[in-house]
Parts: structure tokens; sequence; C-alpha cells
């Protein structure tokens, strides 16, 4: 479906979270090629992490359309809709789902989207897990350098086709440069939902940004939060720290604040955080960024994937007035281009896909897992989005031929809040009974 500088190119984008949703339309937009008109269309994946409406507008990305969808819902969709470009933008097992039951409602087509996946940020665990389940679409996004080697690394050492992986960069990245210290002097401390993963650890984490804050009283602390208490992201937040503040005595200079990490960053003289992607985010605009040590350099934090990169450091060092400098060579390995270098970082994604375009018939997809490759391991990914071993959807599967009724508009609203709070609060409550 070869798409001209005067048309319009139709994209779609279907997500599973607000962090996926905000990755997916913004990698929509970068990697469009050049003078292109886009028609954004959103589809957000049925789940207990779909995004609600305050979500999507912190997000600050607008769509054409926008509307939440079963898998099968979606797959019906695409044999009725005519896409230019289709971003995957899920986690590894949707996207491998997504991937076959596509396979199965293209077969014969010979015109199709280019599909494209990637990852929302740092790849920091289950590298070879999520890759291969990533592994059939046309383009496989890299976020960085280091990225894209360890990705062809995989892919070659199974015996699957590495062409696909493309070397761009976050899509998020951007902002002022920073020139220097604000009045009052700004510190962040950017949390994350699911690290630590304890009680104690992030009461811990939460007591030493209090106390920073009454260190320095000439300091404004802000306590940056993702979501809000009923709310789910990408990973689940089963503490929030609103929660967890309440009945501290907290000082005058130290707040909680939600919004777009853009413009909190706008204000920001130190970014503070485990490991999140805001780390990122800062170190791009030249924001002094620590990456804190105070529960160690673990995997399971991900602060590991910040060893060499100058940023690490602790609350204690943080109040005895600390400033890190970021290692250049490292920064510029993970993808931050603070060199001004960002707007090319998409060219060679742009132009693959304006060869994809113009050369007329697209190939089928071609995942690496089929039920030869991994017969104990794809029909279970399957299943779970309702779809057979061959992609087809299973009997009992949620109807899409029609919209649902206000009734069962109603039911579904009702069972996905249901489902939610069974995530967050029984779920919880059980694991620790389970512990006593």
């Amino acid at each position: 479906m070869p798409a001209s500088a005067t048309q319009t190119l139709r994209v779609a984008v279907l997500a599973d979270s607000d962090t996926r949703w905000k990755w997916g339309s913004l990698t929509a937009n970068r990697i469009a090629p050049p003078n292109s008109d886009i028609s954004l269309d959103g589809y957000l994946l049925r789940g207990r992490a779909t995004p609600t409406a305050r979500q999507l507008k912190e997000v600050g990305v607008t769509a054409d359309s926008l509307r939440e969808v079963t898998a099968v819902e979606f797959l019906r969709a695409m044999q009725q809709e005519s896409y230019d470009i289709l971003v995957l933008s899920l986690v590894g097992g949707g996207v491998q789902a997504m991937l076959h039951g596509l396979a199965r409602a293209w077969h014969g087509r010979a015109e199709r989207p280019v599909v494209v996946t990637g990852y929302v940020g740092v790849v920091y665990e289950k590298l070879a897990d999520g890759l291969l389940l990533r592994h059939g679409a046309d383009l496989v996004l890299a976020n960085s350098r280091q990225d894209a080697d360890r990705f062809r690394e995989v892919y070659d050492g199974v015996g699957a086709d590495s062409s696909a992986v493309t070397e761009v960069a976050l899509p998020f990245l951007g902002g002022d440069t920073y020139t220097g210290e604000h009045d009052p002097y700004t510190v962040v401390f950017a949390v994350q939902p699911s690290v630590p993963d304890n009680r104690r650890d992030r009461d811990y984490l939460l007591n030493r940004a209090i106390q920073h804050a009454r260190f320095h009283p000439n300091r404004e602390v802000l306590l940056k939060l993702r979501s809000k208490p009923g709310e789910h992201t990408t990973h689940i937040e089963e503490l929030p720290y609103q929660k967890l503040v309440q009945g501290k005595d907290l000082p005058a200079n130290f707040s909680l604040v939600y919004g777009h990490m853009g413009e909190v960053l706008d204000r920001t003289d130190l970014l503070v955080t485990i490991s999140s992607t805001a780390a990122l985010e800062s170190l791009h605009r030249r924001i002094p960024t620590v990456v804190l040590t105070d529960l160690g350099i673990r995997e399971g934090l991900g602060n590991h994937h910040f060893v060499g990169s100058g940023c690490l450091a602790s609350w204690e060092q943080l109040d005895a007035g600390y400033k890190p400098v970021p290692d250049a060579e490292w920064v510029a390995r993970q993808g931050v281009l603070a060199d001004g270098s960002y707007e090319t970082a998409f060219d060679a994604a742009r132009e693959r896909i304006a060869k994809l375009l113009a050369g007329g018939d697209m190939p089928a997809l071609k995942p690496y897992y089929t039920p030869e490759t991994a017969p104990g391991y794809l029909p279970g990914i399957l299943a779970r989005h309702h779809l057979g071993p061959d992609g087809t959807p299973l009997p009992g599967a949620p109807a899409a031929d029609k919209e649902p009724g206000p009734v069962r508009q109603i039911v579904r609203r009702a069972a996905r809040g249901a489902y939610r709070h069974g995530v967050q609060r029984v779920a919880p409550v059980i694991r620790r009974m389970g512990e006593l």
C-alpha cells in the first residue's frame, strides 16, 4: 500500500497500558516517513492495566479515534480496516498472540500494514523471553545502540532472522536542556509502581525523601507519582505511596505530584529514582540524575542497568550535597542523545518503513515461535487471548461483530472494576496471609 507525501498515512496503535499507549502513539509519529499526513487510530487492549481517562489525559497524546477492545475484537477490526502501519505496544505475550492472530486474519492477503513493535523503556530483565515473543514483526525497535546489539545477538543465537531489529531512541525524549538551578532548588523523587516490591523498602525510601526535605528546608522535594489508587500502569502497584504517606508528619517543602513527566522535569534540579525510564528522560535534558543504591545494586531492582553511568548514589550522599556527573560514553550507548542528534535517531526506521510501503505485496508474518518450535509454550500464550494454536479465535471468545449495548458496557465496567480491586486489594492480602 504505497503512501505518497500527499496521501494520508493510516496508522493503528494497539496498547495495553498508559505507558505503552504513550510509547506506541509517540513512536507512530516518530517513525512515519517524512511529510506524511498521519491519521492515528488507537486501540486499548482490555485488561487489568487498561488506562483510565485521567491517565490518557496525563500522557498528553491524542488520536483521531480511540476505543477499548478485546484481542479478538481487534483482530476483527484489522480484517475490516486498511492501515499502512500497525504498532503493537504490548507485553511480549500480547505481541506474540497478535502476530499469530494477524497472520491468520491476513492469510491470503497481498496487502497488509507494516507491523512494528518494541519496548517502552530500559530492557533489564527477561531479554531472551521478551525478544523471542516479539519476533515476527517487520520492525523490532531497539531504543539504543546497546539494545540493538543485544537484540541481534539473541536472534542470531537461536537461528532467527535478526534483520527486523532497527535502532531508534526512546520516542518521548525532548524538552528544554537544563541551564541552571531554579528558585527554589527542586528535587524530584520519581517512584515506580513495582520497585521495590515490599512495604519496608518503600517506607524506607519515602522516609529518606522526607528526611532530605527536612535537612534542606530551602529545597522543594516532590514525590512524583505514576497513578492514583485503583488505577493500574504497566506494572501493578500494591503499596501506593499515597497510602504510605498517610499519617506521616510532612515538612512544608515536601509534596506529592502527578502530571506529565516532561512538565515536572521542566522545574527539576535533581531527579532521583530507583531505575525508572524517567532517569533517561532527565539525562537527555542534562538534568543532574541519581539512581539510588540505598537498597543495593540488584537485578531485581533494575538499577544494575545503570552500572557505569556515573549516576549511582544514595540518599545519604545526597543529604551531604553530592552532585552526580554522568559518563558521556555510557549515556550515548543508551540512546540518550543529549548531543543534539535525537531528531535523526529515527531515520533508519523511517527509511525501512518507506521501502516496505513502496514495495508492493508484503510477505506473511512469520514469528519464531510456532506449534513446531514451541509446542509446550505457544498454545498457552495464545489461549490467554482466546486464540487457538493456529491463531483462530477459540469457541466462546468475545463477539466482535457489533458494538456492546448499554447493559453490556455497564457489566464490562463493573467486571473490570472488580478485577482491578481483586488484583490490587485482595490478592496482596492473600499473599501476606500465606507468608504468616
